[in-house]
């Protein structure tokens, strides 16, 4: 079988996550989430503080409820994973479903501008297959609008744009490291952002809401009395994940950056001329470190084409069911293209332990319908 996705750890990971359970021999959050956080934040760079929690789910969630107050509408594609809706229903928030750009396959700003209204507070693009070309417009539109951008980056860690990280600039940017993303810590996720007062909410109600408990943490300490203000949630992230992410994070940027671009390329390369197949353009040689490989399957072939995969026992992915679909999220308005481009899409596998002989196989397959 050929995997879709996969997580790729190994002995040095294993290290780690023994070390915690053999020498620290406290596994919930402290010291060593400290340091991950510190390590992100060097890496990602900007001057940016870091909040590390236990699912990107929750960075989106905590983020939304930073910026926003119950009732607030907020801007989102219809395409993306279903997480990025719970996350503002669970700040008691609206969201309000958006067209994607036929191109890009992110949100499309003429329809979001659209849905404005006197309740819109916020807006969360999402960077749908490390697609972040938009990442500048995104700024400009949210200013012009005096919107809270929060900016789901759940595919784009380790990505640039115009020679910046992803997550170095703009308002609250928010990361996965689940067991399939760029890097893992197991599970969890991270919010990055220049707002002191967001960190200082993420920070606190990461925590159950407890007042400057993280400090304590790190020290390897409790708060035994304490003040809650504000809604809070079991979201923090633990020392055996954040020994994972420590390790992986250090692997990034020499093991899986490198191969995660260069199997993209080379599926660009071998598809590029397929009349039965549109890729989303990127620039996978400079800003672009993919997490998933998205494409469209043309002139109806997509289901020929899963027949093939099913045959060969290749995985693939369907990504996503349209939110506005969906009984709890279902509008009272359709999206056209949402509609069109799930009909077409389709996920080849993409992560950097395929071998040359599984992306000939692949892009043989593709280039047979």
């Amino acid at each position: 079988m050929i995997r879709l996705s996969k997580s790729v750890v190994g002995k040095a990971e294993a290290e780690a996550v023994a070390h915690i359970i053999e020498d620290i021999s406290y596994l919930g959050m402290g010291e060593t989430v400290g340091a991950f956080e510190h390590a992100l934040e060097e890496y990602i760079g900007g001057g940016r503080r870091c909040v590390c929690v236990n699912s990107g789910t929750a960075a989106l969630h905590l983020a939304i409820q930073a910026v926003t107050r119950p009732g607030d509408e907020v801007l989102v594609p219809s395409f993306t994973f279903v997480a990025s809706l719970q996350a503002i229903t669970g700040a008691k928030c609206i969201p309000v479903c958006c067209e994607i750009d036929p191109i890009s396959l992110t949100l499309d700003l003429d329809d979001a501008e659209r849905r404005i209204t006197p309740r819109t507070t916020a807006m969360m693009p999402v960077y749908y297959g490390s697609n972040c070309s938009m990442a500048l417009r995104y700024q400009e539109f949210a200013k012009k609008h005096h919107l809270r951008l929060v900016e789901d980056a759940a595919h784009s860690f380790g990505c640039t744009c115009e020679g910046r990280k992803i997550g170095s600039a703009g308002d609250v940017v928010c990361f996965s490291f689940d067991g399939i993303k760029n890097i893992t810590s197991g599970e969890g996720g991270a919010l990055f952002s220049s707002d002191p007062e967001v960190i200082q909410k993420a920070s606190d109600a990461r925590l159950l809401g407890v007042e400057k408990d993280s400090e304590k943490r790190y020290a390897g300490k409790r708060s035994w009395t304490f003040d809650v203000v504000d809604q809070g949630y079991r979201y923090h992230m633990s020392n055996i994940f954040a020994a994972i992410g420590l390790v992986q994070l250090s692997r990034f940027e020499k093991e899986f950056a490198p191969r995660r671009r260069e199997i993209a390329m080379e599926y660009t390369r071998r598809l590029a001329n397929n009349p039965n197949v549109r890729l989303i353009p990127m620039d996978y040689a400079n800003e672009i470190v993919p997490h998933i490989f998205p494409l469209e399957i043309l002139n109806g072939k997509r289901k020929q084409l899963e027949e093939a995969f099913k045959a060969l026992d290749i995985q693939y992915g369907i990504q996503y069911f349209p939110n506005h679909l969906l009984t709890y999220f279902k509008s009272d308005y359709s999206l056209p293209v949402t509609e069109a481009v799930y009909e077409r899409i389709i996920s080849i596998p993409m992560h950097p332990e395929l071998t040359e002989d599984d992306i000939k196989l692949i892009c043989d397959t593709i280039n047979q319908l």
